[in-house]
């Protein structure tokens, strides 16, 4: 398909620099055969009981870093893990830097760059992984904003906790799963208490996922590769609520592309880890979920083919002119959709 087709224009005034305060205080737009402007907190009252929310428990690394090679300022912004290789980075100004520089960003900080290659990206070895890694980018690194929420580079003290869902646990991903921000302890017990239970499962969100589509037909654009996983224990859970007749609901983009990875043409999920590419445009398929809680997303990305693919592009066009129109927030920080399947 032409990327045109998923193009519209947006005030800029309607994106999101902060998010809603309180968390569940975020609008929340139903979008089925008609439209049905909402509340958040009532997400239970939507769902039906024997469902199960589909979430992801990545969790943000602070992975935006400034540096010295020499007396020149770097600034790094690290993407995706090549495990026991380090981690590619997009870096600010590439050109400056050559393989086998030293990049220095604290006395006890510092990192190599062992590769480089077109685009701005360079491969930094820091002599560090795991924990150890972890706990310098958690001294030294802010967290890594998309770029249409302006910060200075120093960043906002507030983002350590906001762009972090209630369900982080497993630290890898560079960006946050949005559609999760919105959720809160009071909404997952009323969850619960109208009998809708919840799994997790981990995709680390790289940032590819805020590149843009620079080719003109979707044939031609290649997708960013995620790692995830998707435990034994947790496959059995999902697939015994669909087997029980319970609707499966993607919390996000990151949840669904996982689930539909992971699931053959029969609807069964099978325990997964690793990568996947998966890109879905309309005419897509989906083999397991049925319905999902996304945010408002960018005109020609792949995060809104997607959802043009779950619940049909006439009718995503028609969600979000009304939310435009009704002056919903948009982006990582904006309000959300709970979207209903489309017919394929």
């Amino acid at each position: 398909m032409r990327v045109d087709e998923f193009d519209f224009e947006l005030p800029r005034d309607l994106i999101a620099q902060h998010p809603a305060r309180p968390r569940d205080a975020a609008r929340l737009l139903h979008v089925d055969a008609g439209l049905g402007d909402h509340k958040i907190t009532e997400l239970a009252d939507l769902l039906r009981p024997g469902d199960m929310l589909v979430c992801n428990d990545t969790r943000v690394i602070p992975s935006r870093l400034t540096g010295k090679r020499g007396e020149a300022t770097v600034e790094v912004t690290l993407h995706k893990e090549e495990f026991d290789l380090g981690w590619w980075a997009f870096a600010r100004p590439a050109k400056r830097l050559h393989v086998g520089d030293t990049i220095i960003f604290a006395a006890d900080f510092k990192a190599l760059v062992a590769d480089k290659r077109d685009g701005g990206e360079v491969r930094l070895e820091f002599g560090l992984a795991g924990a150890p890694l972890l706990a310098k980018l958690g001294a030294h690194g802010i967290m890594p904003l998309p770029p249409y929420i302006k910060r200075e580079w120093t960043g906002h003290a507030d983002d350590m906790a906001d762009y972090q869902t209630m369900f982080a646990d497993v630290a890898g991903a560079v960006a946050a799963p949005t559609a999760s921000l919105h959720f809160t302890p009071a909404i997952m017990a009323a969850l619960e208490l109208r009998g809708i239970s919840h799994a997790l499962v981990t995709l680390h969100v790289g940032a590819g996922t805020f590149l843009p589509v620079k080719v003109d037909d979707t044939d031609h654009h290649i997708m960013h590769a995620e790692w995830g996983e998707i435990r034994p224990e947790t496959a059995a859970a999902i697939n015994a609520a669909r087997n029980a007749g319970g609707r499966i609901v993607a919390a996000g983009s990151t949840s669904l592309r996982l689930l539909e990875a992971a699931a053959d043409d029969g609807g069964h999920l099978a325990p997964f880890t690793g990568e996947t590419d998966i890109f879905m445009t309309p005419g897509y398929r989906f083999k397991i979920a049925d319905a999902m809680v996304t945010n408002f997303h960018l005109p020609r990305s792949t995060l809104f083919m997607l959802v043009a693919a779950f619940a049909g592009l006439k009718r995503m066009r028609a969600a979000y002119a009304h939310a435009i129109e009704a002056r919903y927030r948009f982006f990582s920080y904006g309000d959300a959709c709970l979207l209903e399947r489309g017919a394929p």
